[in-house]
């Protein structure tokens, strides 16, 4: 066997507010030094703001309603900026970067398919490959050594666009016979590959969905059995709200990975949903580690059985909130149940939270109007649907009353359910 896979494997995993800029990705560079001359896999994502910009940028290409061309500009010059920032010896950045949006480019002045979903992945994945081919060639112009990989060609998955289905024996030969390819070549045990995004069988960029670099991160470590995931984030560790709109958050010291897979069910922004379930099966822990502050503790989700639980909140805005009654006013059946979720699985909806009476459905979902529209339309033609738009739905795990009313206030609740250990609302939103 290969010497590498003999060793205890680190994974790091850099989110974008983590290699935003400059300074950014310098203290990635201070971090990854620490671990000189030891193997450790880094997964990247795309820098701070650039997944949004190339969003604008597909939106313009996909409904030409905007020339595309000025997010494209303006995406150039983020990154070559920060290239220019970082060293003086920047041609050969500039020279990948330059290589990459010249395939971006290409591909703006080729006609778009009638699929956005596809389209989507093929031009938002472009912000990883942007960051990764940046972050690696800065590395080896200042001595850390390193070996890029391609995400696409090693993460092999379904053609789900924009929540890619892993495939899982595929992904681990890929992944290792790359390995093996590349450690036979050169010395380094560094390895600099994208988050989020990956490639199906016939060559086609894919994604795992928004924040879906965890996961990334997670599949590596699993299918290298690595010794830890550490996700490096600009909190001190996992809190229990978001402290933008809670400045009294407390930290979570420790977790376990159930109440972890609890809190990314309800939505919880630092954990991707999928990330902690292949984790937990190799009883590999995962760390949420302050980047500015390396040496501080943070916080671990592990297999240790959880002592204490802390009250934590979780916010989901942009939802929308569908009430389906059966147009012959009968009640709701097994087979009303069955039709409409065939609908919604087959449009590619999660529901964040469901409820039925005895002539209604409702479920509140994120507001993706791509797939709502083509979901209003099939239940349309046996249901009545009402929906109410600008929605927010509030899960609080460990809830109290007085915490309840803390969170909702005056506002009217559309819809609720509680359960020993959870509660949830859906109200208007407002603005924080």
């Amino acid at each position: 066997m290969n010497r590498f896979f003999k060793q205890n494997i680190p994974v790091f995993k850099f989110g974008g507010a983590s290699v935003k800029d400059a300074d950014g990705i310098r203290n990635l560079q201070k971090i990854v030094t620490r671990y000189s001359g030891k193997p450790l896999f880094v997964v990247i994502s795309a820098m701070g703001k650039t997944t949004n910009l190339l969003e604008k940028l597909l939106d313009a290409y996909f409904y030409g309603q905007e020339d595309p061309f000025v997010y494209f500009n303006q995406l150039r010059d983020n990154h070559f900026n920060v290239a220019h920032q970082l060293t003086d010896q920047n041609e050969r950045i500039i020279a990948k970067l330059t290589s990459v949006l010249n395939l971006l480019e290409e591909k703006l002045h080729t006609p778009h398919s009638d699929n956005y979903e596809y389209e989507y992945d093929q031009i938002v994945s472009f912000g990883e490959i942007l960051s990764t081919k940046l972050i690696s060639t800065y590395l080896n112009i200042v001595g850390i050594r390193n070996q890029w990989l391609d995400a696409r060609q090693v993460m092999i998955t379904d053609s789900t666009f924009m929540e890619a289905k892993i495939d899982w024996e595929a992904s681990e030969q890929a992944l290792k016979d790359a390995i093996e390819a590349a450690t036979a070549k050169k010395e380094e045990n560094l390895f600099i590959i994208q988050g989020f995004i990956a490639g199906d069988k016939q060559g086609n960029a894919t994604t795992f969905g928004r924040e879906g670099s965890d996961y990334s991160a997670a599949i590596i470590a699993y299918i290298l059995e690595a010794e830890s995931v550490t996700i490096w984030k600009d909190v001190p560790g996992l809190l229990n709200a978001d402290p933008k709109f809670f400045p009294e958050a407390v930290k979570l010291d420790a977790i376990s990975y159930e109440e972890a897979i609890e809190l990314s069910y309800y939505g919880a922004t630092i954990i991707h949903p999928k990330t902690l379930k292949p984790l937990q099966n190799k009883k590999i822990p995962l760390y949420v580690k302050p980047f500015l502050s390396p040496d501080e503790a943070g916080s671990v989700i592990s297999s240790s059985k959880q002592k204490e639980f802390i009250p934590s909140y979780i916010f989901k805005r942009n939802q929308i909130l569908i009430t389906i009654f059966p147009k012959d006013f009968s009640f709701i059946s097994v087979d009303n149940l069955s039709e409409i979720f065939a609908v919604l699985s087959s449009n590619g909806l999660k529901i964040n939270l469901m409820q039925n009476t005895a002539l209604s459905f409702s479920i509140c979902t994120d507001d993706k109007p791509h797939r709502i529209q083509k979901v209003l339309e099939a239940l349309s033609k046996n249901y009545l649907i009402k929906y109410n738009e600008n929605m927010e739905l509030i899960t609080v795990r460990h809830y109290t009353d007085k915490i309840i009313h803390k969170v909702v206030g005056t506002r009217k609740i559309y819809a609720e359910q509680r359960t020993r250990t959870t509660m949830q609302v859906v109200v208007k939103s407002e603005d924080r």
